[in-house]
């Protein structure tokens, strides 16, 4: 199956993403599959290590409308999603879009909202539609929530329940760079500024055809077999209060489907899987007794590997 869109375009992609986020080119592959799979991407870490210079930088190079929203603890629903608003011109109500109406949606910092205006993401991420004062809008095609938060122990967080961590196809995590990269850092021009010079690397058309061609990549049985195996031992280990739902199975399927594409294959290994496991898996599964403390998402990876054979 040749692909729409040259495997030679989505290789620009990430390398004009790693000269803005430097030294994270498994963490950027992990975020354009997210997202040519048709999900939405939670990145979590501390503050400071560029999370949303990196959403920043997908939005440009995707080449579509955006919006950033601030989240902050005395934010309100119709902030994200809009308000009606009396026209005197007009003598009636007229609906004020919020910034949940563009094409990429940046939440930044999501858990320093309060949980009901978190809550005003669900339905949008979920339906792709959002429901406000009884009427029913669809939001803008394609449609991506690329979310940031700080972890859970810092002050003025709130944490995100789970029916809304499962809407996210996957989490991941930037960590500190390393040495040379964060050399380069300190030498080089402000990565913001670079990130808004960037030319988009895709048009709409483009991207929509990319998405088509993720949902054509072969998975054969026994590949659909490794992820219902990783799912059941989820499921009866002891390691996690509750395994993962179909909603995750399906996730591993989709993203693996997106990372196989970006390899430039039109069929998906085990090696995809085991390559997208820990985004998708790590927010999804939380750990029990041992498990208090708090495992990594290499962690719940590796303990998955070496636990299910690849059939």
């Amino acid at each position: 199956m040749p692909s729409p869109v040259p495997h030679e375009t989505l290789d620009r992609i990430v390398a004009a993403a790693g000269r803005v986020i430097l030294g994270k080119e498994h963490q950027l592959r992990l975020a354009i599959a997210c997202l040519i799979a048709r999900g939405h991407l939670l990145i979590e870490d501390l503050p400071g290590v560029g999370k949303t210079t990196l959403a920043h930088t997908l939005a440009r190079l995707l080449g579509l409308q955006f919006q950033r929203i601030q989240f902050t603890s005395d934010m309100l629903p119709a902030d994200i999603i809009g308000i009606s608003v009396f026209e005197r011109e007009k003598g009636r109500f007229e609906f004020h879009p919020g910034p949940i109406f563009s094409q990429i949606v940046l939440a930044d910092e999501v858990n320093r909202a309060t949980p009901k205006t978190q809550s005003a993401l669900l339905e949008a991420m979920e339906e792709r539609q959002v429901t406000a004062e009884g009427m029913t809008r669809p939001l803008p095609q394609p449609f991506f929530v690329i979310a940031t938060q700080n972890p859970s122990h810092q002050v003025g967080t709130f944490p995100l329940p789970e029916s809304q961590l499962d809407r996210f196809l996957m989490r991941i995590e930037l960590g500190y760079p390393d040495r040379a990269a964060e050399r380069e850092l300190l030498a080089g021009t402000d990565r913001r500024l670079l990130a808004d010079r960037l030319p988009p690397a895709l048009s709409v058309p483009e991207l929509v055809a990319l998405q088509e061609a993720v949902q054509s990549v072969t998975v054969a049985p026994a590949l659909l077999d490794y992820v219902q195996e990783l799912v059941a031992y989820t499921r009866t280990s002891p390691l996690w209060q509750a395994g993962l739902s179909p909603r995750a199975a399906l996730a591993l399927v989709a993203a693996a489907r997106a990372w196989a594409l970006i390899e430039g294959r039109d069929y998906v290994l085990p090696e995809d899987v085991q390559a997208i496991l820990p985004g998708v898996a790590i927010h999804r599964l939380h750990p029990s007794g041992e498990a208090s403390l708090r495992m990594s998402a290499a962690d719940v990876a590796a303990r998955l590997i070496e636990a299910v054979p690849v059939p």
